[in-house]
């Protein structure tokens, strides 16, 4: 195998390993957010019916960018008196070490907090609720604060209560691979925690050294792995939370079957901190593979690239782990502000493909076939093959880093789409048309294996008329082809308008009904996830 890969493939360990990713530029004052979130009073989405969500929003969700303030209490000193006396040493309310928890992570939204909550056990939580409930103060629960659509920071002054205290890993059982933790660990430290173990976490994501699980778990993160282990509806076998009114709902199950009445631990999963404030979570990790490898690979169209999919699944069948893609604009990005070298020959996309496995052998021959047919067919015009550790996170690093390239191309744009796999990269292209020369970069890249688009836009500085011409364009264009406005970053507060795209009135109506029977009083993360109207 490896004589045909020196002849066919180039192996290059110049690449570095990501650093810390930054934030991008935005003003420094106020709410940031996009006007006429709806966007339907521009047109009616093509194609096909739309739930009558057209009719739906146009109706009843305002044009305004930022929804008024609820008629929430203000924290009084005999408020902080309370929190300091169950939290002593964590109730904060210095505004310098507030800061940081008030602005998102792309700084482009930006709440007025004067409080932060750091308990450390979920009777604390409880404690909390249960008095912010009855003073019917608001709660913004944060963990990591990676989040890319504003649903981490208050918009107005609510409490900040953070779980990053909350970070003890109670259990791990090696027999069934159940991991059991508070919401508060980071992500990357179960990681490093569960490969001592021989196991891993089946959520890998670029955030990972500062992402929370509870925080992946309350928006259904997706990430790097959901092709071959699946999303977190499946890997989490049970949640603990802390309703609004304080009472502990301990659904923290270890069992792989449970068919006892309703999974309620599924409601807190995407919910994203509006129905209860995640605690503590199991999830199901599988072994750590002993065979991985990683292919960075060059595609000349992206019909070529769909091909090559088709027979990565075909011939890698269950050793595939991921497969990833980047446009030539990606690599633009990230050899003019990162300084990295592309590992192959300029090309109009890239794949990065991953295979684990549990017998080398075995592995090799599967991905000598596959390279084999791949380069043959034409279907791949160049490649580079990596399976020393250090070589194989060079190789992933291009696909990571993109985000972090994209914060020193101008004010980012963000959308996060899923389609079905073949049209996804047409979106790119009719976007690129259709905003002409108004865009600095229009890039696409991500998770083709599960129809996921991040697709970003990049300007000099914030433009309205930039995001005029994006919004709605962009979410017509992906309704009218049965897409999903929000694949894995789920709506916070900058998408919260949008949800009619992609649900049917009905359905949000009764995702309304939930809220307001777990959460009367709205407390919990206020102005994200449902529509204004029905707050």
């Amino acid at each position: 195998m490896a004589g045909m890969l020196r002849g066919t493939l180039r192996l290059r360990t110049s690449l570095k390993r990501p650093l810390s990713i930054l934030g991008s530029s935005s003003s420094s004052g106020g709410l940031v957010l996009p006007p006429d979130p709806t966007g339907l009073r521009h047109g009616v989405a093509r194609g096909r019916k739309l739930h009558d969500r057209a009719a739906d929003v146009a109706k009843k969700s305002p044009p305004v960018s930022a929804p008024e303030r609820l008629p929430f209490s203000t924290v009084t000193r005999e408020d902080l008196d309370f929190f300091r006396k169950i939290l002593p040493g964590r109730t904060v309310t210095d505004p310098d070490l507030l800061e940081s928890c008030n602005v998102d992570w792309l700084k482009s939204v930006r709440g007025s907090s004067e409080v932060l909550l750091r308990p450390q056990t979920t009777q604390e939580v409880s404690q909390i609720l249960s008095y912010c409930n009855s003073r019917n103060l608001a709660v913004n629960t944060q963990g990591g604060n990676t989040g890319l659509v504003g649903g981490s920071v208050p918009v107005y002054d609510e409490i900040i209560l953070s779980t990053a205290l909350m970070n003890n890993i109670l259990d791990f059982d090696s027999v069934s691979g159940v991991l059991t933790c508070q919401a508060g660990c980071v992500l990357e430290h179960l990681s490093v925690h569960l490969e001592q173990r021989e196991h891993i976490m089946p959520l890998d994501l670029g955030a990972k050294g500062s992402c929370h699980i509870g925080g992946n778990v309350a928006t259904n993160a997706g990430g790097l792995r959901l092709l071959r282990y699946g999303s977190l509806h499946g890997n989490v076998l049970g949640v603990e939370a802390v309703l609004a009114d304080g009472q502990v709902l301990d659904c923290l199950s270890t069992l792989r079957k449970d068919n006892t009445g309703y999974d309620l631990k599924q409601l807190f999963i995407g919910s994203e901190g509006t129905l209860g404030v995640i605690t503590a979570v199991s999830v199901l990790c599988p072994r750590k593979p002993k065979s991985v490898h990683v292919m960075f690979l060059g595609c000349a169209t992206f019909e070529q690239l769909l091909k090559t999919f088709r027979l990565c699944k075909g011939m890698l069948g269950e050793i595939l782990s991921a497969f990833e893609f980047l446009d030539s604009e990606c690599m633009r990005l990230l050899n003019t502000h990162l300084k990295l070298d592309n590992p192959i020959s300029d090309c109009p996309f890239y794949v990065v493909i991953e295979t684990s496995g549990s017998d080398p052998r075995h592995d090799e021959e599967k991905l000598h076939n596959f390279l084999e047919e791949a380069m043959t067919s034409s279907l791949v015009t160049d490649g580079t093959l990596a399976t020393e550790e250090s070589k194989t996170k060079a190789l992933w690093s291009m696909r990571e880093r993109v985000t972090e390239a994209l914060t020193h191309d101008g004010f980012n744009y963000k959308y996060d789409v899923s389609l079905p796999v073949e049209t996804i990269y047409q979106l790119v292209t009719d976007m690129r048309a259709h905003l002409g020369g108004q865009a600095k970069s229009v890039v696409g890249y991500g998770h083709l294996g599960d129809g996921n688009l991040h697709l970003n836009i990049t300007s000099p500085a914030r433009d309205a008329a930039l995001l005029a011409a994006i919004e709605p364009f962009v979410y017509e264009w992906t309704s009218a082809r049965r897409g999903s406005v929000s694949a894995e970053h789920g709506l916070g507060l900058k998408k919260r308008n949008y949800i009619y795209y992609s649900k049917p009135s009905g359905a949000v109506a009764v995702m309304a009904a939930i809220k307001t029977m777990l959460d009367p009083r709205g407390i919990l993360n206020p102005y994200k996830t449902l529509p204004d109207r029905l707050l």
